[in-house]
């Protein structure tokens, strides 16, 4: 079974600023795969497999998972990116 975010997560993931601290292993293998930024090849919003680059884990500081829908602004842990 192939596991789908819903629409809802993937619109609120795209529009909002991923942290700074968002890490995903498609950075380092493919060498173009952005956590906070939608891939231009498939339309999808990272490849699924992140990490907090301050935990190094996939529980951020604040103790809760990180994934590009949750790293987001609000979260009391999030850093925004530098612009």
């Amino acid at each position: 079974m192939v596991y789908r975010r819903d629409s809802e997560e993937q619109t609120r993931s795209s529009v909002a600023p991923a942290c700074a601290l968002l890490r995903s292993k498609g950075m380092y293998v493919t060498g173009r795969l952005n956590p906070g930024e939608d891939d231009p090849l498939t339309g999808e919003v990272g490849d699924g497999h992140c990490w907090c680059n301050k935990t190094q884990n996939v529980l951020g500081p604040d103790d809760a998972l990180v994934e590009r829908g949750r790293c987001v602004p609000g979260r009391d842990c999030y850093q925004p990116g530098v612009v």
